[in-house]
């Protein structure tokens, strides 16, 4: 994978690779030492004197990916040569475990990498359930990805689920502040407990009816089943959860049909990581209507 960028002003390489490439230091300083910084195609010190159309290039080696890719339906939100974003259908995971090493979401992008001549890796900016369903976000180096990682720690990735919950909220919209904690092994669940973390999540009503509500929820921090935690310990837990549910959500789950969880990443909104550009992504999957 190679990073490229012409210069349109003069300055030390140190400052381009910083500045136009946002990388970090360290990368810079693990990359220096193999020659894998260059200007106009020869390596160069990261002192280098680059002028206006100077070549930067820097040359990024991936790992080997330890499960093969796999041919399947993969749908592209949106592509460029930093990032990747795809719908994740319910049911599936997102990346490969010791126990299952096939018909993930990463065998299929490491497929789909394969097939259009692409020297990327799997790394995931956002991560979602295995039944939770929607927009997944990735980046296509390591280097983006620790720029994307960066923007996530600053509250900088706008990420907003819908899900169907019964019943519905008594307020319209609102913030729910909850410390989320896991609870005793060997359960691997979540509930609210004084002694967890942090939590909160802001929500709002997007319809109301007979059968339930369709909620927007955007979660503020990024704690494990936060949105189908907090939901359930408000008194409106989403329809088809298996875990976090009522005697009452489950009997509207059933009444409706439902086969897994309606929660769907619908939308994220983030400052591209090179361009700075404001990006706006929507899945093109959404909760069933009620």
């Amino acid at each position: 994978m190679e990073l490229t960028h012409t210069a349109a002003r003069t300055g030390r390489l140190s400052g381009f690779l910083r500045q136009e490439l946002a990388m970090s230091q360290g990368l810079i300083n693990r990359l220096k030492r193999r020659e894998a910084i260059l200007v106009n195609g020869r390596p160069v010190w990261v002192d280098y004197n680059v002028v206006p159309g100077d070549r930067i290039t820097v040359l990024l080696e991936e790992p080997e990916a330890q499960y093969p890719p796999e041919s399947g339906e993969l749908t592209i939100l949106y592509e460029d040569e930093h990032l990747l974003a795809v719908d994740k259908p319910a049911g599936m995971l997102i990346h490969p475990s010791r126990s299952q090493l096939t018909g993930t979401l990463a065998n299929r992008v490491l497929f789909y990498y394969r097939q259009t001549g692409q020297d990327c890796a799997f790394h995931p900016v956002t991560r979602l359930d295995r039944d939770t369903y929607g927009l997944v976000l990735l980046a296509k180096n390591s280097h983006i990805h620790a720029a994307m990682t960066a923007l996530h720690r600053e509250n900088r990735l706008e990420k907003t689920y819908h899900a169907l919950v019964f019943p519905g909220p008594a307020a319209d919209s609102g913030t729910i502040d909850a410390p989320i904690a896991r609870l005793p092994l060997p359960s691997l669940l979540r509930q609210v407990d004084p002694r967890g973390k942090p939590a909160k999540t802001e929500f709002w009503v997007l319809f109301r009816g007979e059968k339930g509500a369709k909620l927007a929820l955007r979660p503020v921090t990024g704690r494990t089943h936060q949105l189908r935690v907090h939901c359930a310990w408000m008194g409106f837990p989403i329809l088809g959860d298996p875990q976090y549910f009522s005697p009452e959500s489950m009997a509207r789950s059933q009444a409706l049909g439902l086969t897994g969880q309606a929660l769907c990443a619908k939308s994220l909104a983030f400052p591209h990581p090179v361009t700075e550009e404001r990006m706006v992504l929507e899945s093109r999957m959404d909760v069933p209507d009620l």
